[in-house]
């Protein structure tokens, strides 16, 4: 393990995303990573991810990032520099930071602005960005399951109760519940109306995070019905992927493979579960929602993007044309969807 895990994995803004890992499964895109040091130990980091795209040139993209002292604003200073420094060796047109700071963290959001970055704190749908900015993140810390559990929603406790009763079991499969998993991805896919990435992306993360990410399978009656693949990293535990099948609904399985990897974590006296994203544009009355709270989870509104455009015509161009084909690919989709069921 060198310097820079070492770092990443012992600090509270620790993000599997910031990871050298992370960076190994993002195959079409170079990586990165900056450091800001005191007494030749690192104390602010940075792993940026940047990619060549047609026409524009390259984008550089940050993901859960900064990690470190982050509202010191002469190592702030220092960081922007050295990536201002490094973009003269790819000429990007923009930089989009995604950081893992609450939208209420005044003195990082004032920071930021003054250093020079221009901040987007407007999405709302997870088409308006590239993380989602609303996020639902469950405290373990200190804390046992008896504690934990009796926090959930009375219908929650209720519903992983039932998948118990019902006779649901949740395997650890890793790289063998591959293709279960995947084919519940396709079905949920296809039922919730979303894109998903081809087989071989989920078998990158399983080997290049290796003990760090399983897969998990619920089952009923020998039928795979619903599946998870978390990472822990650092002081969480991610629940990064997960799909249903649209038969045997009624037994509740998500509930349950759910709490099955919140004890999980629990016993690996990780400080947080994280639920990762929920899109508001329903408000509290969508489904992921409603389905992530009722685990006890605390709402988490995040910054969105700090970003720096070095070539802003470019830029305002760029965004006009991601919104125009993610439109397009999504009324093309929902067509072949209606056309094939």
């Amino acid at each position: 393990m060198d310097s820079y895990e070492k770092f990443l994995i012992s600090n509270k803004l620790s993000d599997f995303q910031q990871s050298k890992e992370w960076a190994k499964v993002k195959t079409l895109w170079k990586n990165e990573i900056i450091t800001v040091c005191d007494n030749d130990k690192i104390v602010l980091s940075i792993s940026i991810l940047i990619r060549k795209l047609p026409f524009f040139g390259y984008i550089m993209y940050v993901p859960r990032g900064p990690v470190g002292i982050i509202h010191s604003e002469n190592a702030f200073k220092e960081l922007t520099e050295k990536i201002k420094e490094l973009n003269k060796k790819y000429k990007a047109f923009v930089i989009i930071i995604e950081p893992n700071i609450g939208i209420l963290d005044k003195k990082f959001y004032n920071m930021v602005k003054k250093i020079g970055y221009r901040i987007n704190s407007k999405a709302i749908k997870f088409s308006d960005e590239i993380q989602a900015r609303h996020n639902f993140r469950l405290v373990l810390t200190g804390r046992t399951e008896e504690e934990v559990f009796k926090n959930f929603a009375s219908k929650t406790r209720y519903n992983v109760r039932l998948a118990i009763k019902k006779g649901v079991t949740v395997k650890k499969m890793g790289i063998k519940g591959l293709d279960d998993f995947y084919s519940l991805m396709e079905e949920t896919g296809k039922r919730d109306k979303f894109i998903i990435r081809p087989k071989s992306y989920f078998k990158e993360i399983l080997e290049s995070f290796e003990d760090k990410a399983d897969i998990y399978i619920a089952y009923y009656e020998g039928h795979p019905v619903a599946g998870i693949l978390p990472i822990i990293y650092g002081n969480k535990v991610t629940y990064l992927y997960g799909a249903s099948s649209n038969s045997y609904r009624n037994v509740m399985a998500t509930y349950l493979i759910q709490w099955e990897i919140i004890k999980l974590a629990l016993d690996r006296k990780c400080d947080i579960y994280d639920f990762r994203g929920v899109s508001m544009d329903q408000g509290e009355s969508g489904g992921l929602y409603r389905f992530k709270k009722g685990f006890g989870a605390d709402f988490i509104e995040l910054i969105g993007e700090i970003y720096i455009p070095f070539k802003p015509v470019k830029f305002k161009i760029f965004k006009l044309a991601k919104k125009i084909l993610y439109n397009y690919r999504h009324a093309v989709f929902n067509i072949k969807v209606k056309y094939n069921k």
